[in-house]
C-alpha cells in the first residue's frame, strides 16, 4: 500500500512511477467528488502556509481552493511580508513555520531554498514552482493528457522551445516516469542540462521510455501526440526578450508545426500564454517588434486541440491530491475506489 504521509512534493525524481500513478488516480477521485459536490473535509484542522517569491494566478488559486475544500486553513505570504532570507535565513524561518504550520508551499527562484525548508521545517513542503523544477504543474499535465488520450505509456509528448528551463526539465522527469516518449525540441543553445537528461534516460531502463533531444521540428513534432510549449522570457529575464525572439522564432508553435503532428493531437500549456496583443508584454512586443504572438499563435491557442484550461483547472485537483496524501489519510477517507482503481491501472 502506498503511504506518502509526511513526504514533501520537490521534484519527482523523489517519487517512483506508481507513486506517481498513485497521486493521478487520487487526483481522479478528488475531482469526481468535487463534481459531485462531496468533500471528506481531509484537511480539516490544518494550517497551511503558502510562501510566494514569486506571482501567480494558478498555483495561488490552486492551492487555496484546493486546501478550502478540504477544510483547511490558508495563510499567503508575499516575499515582502516575511524576512525569508533578509534578516532571517531560510533554515531559522523553516524551523519557525514548522511548529505553527502543517504544510507550506513555496514558489519562488532558488531551488534550494525549497529544499532548505522541507530539511528544517519538520512538515510537508510543496514545490509550486523554482527556477529548477515545476512538479505541481507537470502532474497536472499528466492528469490531463491521461483524461484526453486515455493512457500515458507510449505517449509521444513534444516539448518545443527552451529546453533548459523549469518546464522542460520537470516534463522529461515526469515522461520519463511513466514510460512515454519525450522529445525537447529547440535551439541547441537551449538545450536541457546533461544532468538532468542523464537521470531522465536513467530512468526509462526501467519504465520503457523514450527521450530525443533535437534541433529538428520534423524530427521532433513527427506524428506525435501532445506539443506542449512555454513562454520563451521567463520572469527576471526580461532584458533578453530580443535575443530569445531571434533564438525561438524559427520554434513558434502555429498550425503549421500542428499539421506535422497526430490529427488528433493536443496543444499544452502552463499559461500565461502570449498568443496575441491583449496583454501589457504582448502590446509592448508588437510595437516593439511587429510581433502579435510569441511561442504559439492565437490560432493554435483557441483551436479545438488546445486543452489549455483543462490543464490549468487539473492544477486544483492535483494539488489537491498531493496535499490529501502528504498531510491526510486518504485510504481511509476514500479508499475502496482508490484501491480499486489502482489496482485496475496497474
Amino acid at each position: 500500500m502506498i503511504d506518502l504521509k509526511g513526504r514533501s512534493y520537490l521534484t519527482l525524481l523523489d517519487f517512483t512511477s506508481e507513486e506517481i500513478e498513485y497521486l493521478i488516480e487520487l487526483s481522479e477521485e478528488l475531482k469526481r467528488l468535487k463534481y459531485k459536490g462531496i468533500s471528506h473535509n481531509s484537511l480539516k484542522g490544518k494550517n497551511i502556509a503558502l510562501l510566494f517569491e514569486k506571482p501567480s494566478t494558478r498555483t495561488r488559486s490552486a492551492f487555496v481552493v484546493a486546501a478550502r475544500d478540504e477544510g483547511a486553513y490558508i495563510e499567503y505570504l508575499r516575499k515582502d511580508e516575511i524576512q525569508l532570507g533578509k534578516k532571517e535565513s531560510v533554515k531559522d524561518t523553516a524551523r519557525v513555520l514548522g511548529r505553527m504550520f502543517d504544510g507550506i508551499q513555496f514558489r519562488g527562484y532558488d531551488h534550494n531554498t525549497v529544499e532548505i525548508l522541507s530539511k528544517y521545517s519538520n512538515v510537508p513542503v510543496w514545490n509550486g514552482l523554482t527556477d529548477k523544477f515545476h512538479p505541481t504543474q507537470v502532474l497536472a499535465d499528466l492528469l490531463t493528457i491521461k483524461e484526453k488520450k486515455g493512457y500515458l505509456k507510449g505517449i509521444k509528448l513534444a516539448y518545443v522551445g527552451d529546453g533548459r528551463n523549469n518546464m522542460a526539465n520537470s516534463l522529461l522527469i515526469g515522461a520519463a516516469k511513466m514510460g512515454m516518449d519525450i522529445r525537447i525540441v529547440g535551439p541547441r543553445q537551449l538545450f536541457p542540462e546533461d544532468d538532468i537528461v542523464q537521470k531522465s534516460k536513467n530512468i526509462t531502463e526501467e519504465t520503457e521510455g523514450i527521450i530525443t533531444i533535437t534541433d529538428s521540428i520534423d524530427e521532433g513534432v513527427e506524428g506525435v501526440d501532445v506539443i506542449y510549449t512555454d513562454v520563451w522570457v521567463s520572469m527576471g529575464e526580461e532584458d533578453q526578450m530580443e535575443k530569445r525572439i531571434k533564438l525561438l522564432m524559427p520554434y513558434q508553435v502555429n498550425m503549421d508545426m500542428l499539421e506535422k503532428a497526430d490529427k488528433d493531437v493536443l496543444f499544452m500549456h502552463c499559461l500565461p500564454a502570449f498568443h496575441d496583443i491583449e496583454t501589457d508584454v504582448g502590446k509592448g512586443v508588437f510595437e516593439k517588434y511587429g510581433l502579435d504572438a510569441m511561442e504559439v499563435t492565437d490560432e493554435v491557442f483557441e483551436s479545438e486541440h488546445s486543452v489549455v484550461f483543462d490543464e490549468a483547472e487539473n492544477r486544483m485537483h492535483t494539488i489537491k491530491a498531493i496535499m490529501v496524501a502528504t498531510l491526510g489519510d486518504p485510504i481511509s477517507l476514500y479508499g475502496d475506489n482508490i484501491l480499486k482503481m489502482h489496482a485496475t491501472n496497474r
